[in-house]
Parts: C-alpha cells; structure tokens; sequence
C-alpha cells in the first residue's frame, strides 16, 4: 500500500498512444531489412535521375530539379535512417522547425542577394 501511494501521481498506464507523459520512453520501432533495402533502392534511383537532370539541359531550371530530387533525399534520409518517422510529435515538430528556419535563412539570403545594385559600384 505505500508503495501505490509514493508514486500515485506518477502515469502508470502502460498503453499511452502518444506518450505525453515521457516522449523519450517510447518504445522502439524495429525497421526490417526489406525497409532498409527500399530505402537505399530509392536513394540509388535518385542518385540515377540527379546524374540523369545533370546531362539534360533544362536552362535555368536546373539547379531547382536538382535542388528538389537532393531535399526529397534527405527528406528519405532524415525519416528513415534518422528513425523520424517513428518519433513523437514533439521531435518531429522540433524536426520541422529546424527546416523552417533553414528556409528562413536562405530566404533572407537570397532576398538581399537579389536586392544588391549590381554593375552600380
């Protein structure tokens, strides 16, 4: 009976879906080889369709194909080798925030960069 009572306000349920209590108790996701092996089938056909863009002249358009297959893999990489995708809320918001603010930065980079009076000087 003392024992129940030092730790009443402690969460006891065993099965809580999205571990508000302790996000950092969650349990493990265990990724299967064939996961791994799709994971790395993808990155390889990104890898094919980079050097592909790379050969094909698209004008100025080129660096955002290729900036667009390299973010969707590391977009792959961050969920799957990473283990994002099975992590809670909070690490996947934190995750989140961190892109939000690279997207910030180069914005602001690339806003002044535009805005400079080239030839002028």
């Amino acid at each position: 009976m003392a024992h129940e009572e030092i730790h009443s306000d402690v969460h006891t349920d065993a099965f809580d879906p999205s571990n508000v209590t302790n996000p950092e108790h969650a349990q493990h996701h265990i990724v299967t080889p064939m996961q791994y092996v799709l994971v790395y089938v993808t990155l390889l056909v990104g890898t094919a369709i980079t050097v592909l863009a790379a050969y094909h002249d698209m004008g100025v358009w080129n660096p955002v194909v290729a900036l667009f297959i390299a973010c969707f893999k590391a977009c792959v990489v961050v969920l799957f080798f990473m283990h994002a995708k099975y992590q809670s809320r909070l690490i996947k918001m934190t995750i989140g925030s961190g892109f939000f603010l690279f997207i910030v930065l180069i914005t602001m980079t690339l806003l002044d960069y535009i805005s400079r009076s080239w030839g002028m000087w």
